[in-house]
């Protein structure tokens, strides 16, 4: 049986990113699809429907969606119920606190390794970037610390780049632990 993660995305920059960082993190006998989805509501509406009707065994499903200024808990329980209605009881929800840009700012060193901007990283202990996940807007952050800076691009580069194990973002941290406990098991 194949070992496979399905990853249900709210937005194309996820799935980017996901494309640069998830051969870090799973060895070659996993096997991963990114389907990302056109905002929130394209991303609900399509959980049921693919959870139902997915049929190859051996498939973990992730689904990520960024909180931004909602409460974690009610949306995890929302996304929860989805996947209840899909017939699937074990897919694994993460909430990117904010947006997925916190999960960036949780590692500046990668931030300046993908954009060739070396005293960026100097910043990672300046307070509002050692908990970027409380920042109410990273993606605006980023922007300002980067004006070069695009969704898709971006993220596809520093998805190359973010390590696995020094980010002061802790639903990214959390996000990389479920993962690596499907792996262990």
């Amino acid at each position: 049986m194949s070992k496979k993660f399905v990853f249900l995305l709210e937005e194309p920059s996820m799935k980017e990113f996901l494309n640069g960082f998830l051969p870090k993190m799973l060895t070659k006998d996993w096997q991963w699809q990114c389907i990302a989805h056109q905002g929130k509501s394209d991303l609900e509406a399509s959980i049921p429907r693919k959870l139902r009707g997915w049929d190859e065994p051996g498939v973990r499903f992730i689904v990520v969606r960024d909180q931004d200024s909602g409460n974690c808990e009610t949306i995890k329980e929302q996304l929860r119920t989805l996947c209840e209605e899909g017939r699937n009881t074990n897919a694994i929800i993460r909430i990117a606190c904010r947006e997925l840009e916190s999960w960036f700012l949780g590692n500046l060193q990668a931030v300046g390794k993908a954009f060739e901007i070396d005293k960026i990283a100097k910043l990672q202990v300046k307070e509002k970037y050692r908990d970027p996940d409380r920042l109410h807007n990273p993606s605006g952050e980023l922007k300002r610390l980067i004006p070069s800076y695009q969704k898709l691009s971006g993220a596809r580069a520093i998805g190359y780049h973010l390590d696995l194990e020094r980010n002061c973002s802790k639903s990214f941290n959390v996000f990389v632990r479920a993962i690596q406990k499907c792996i262990a098991e």
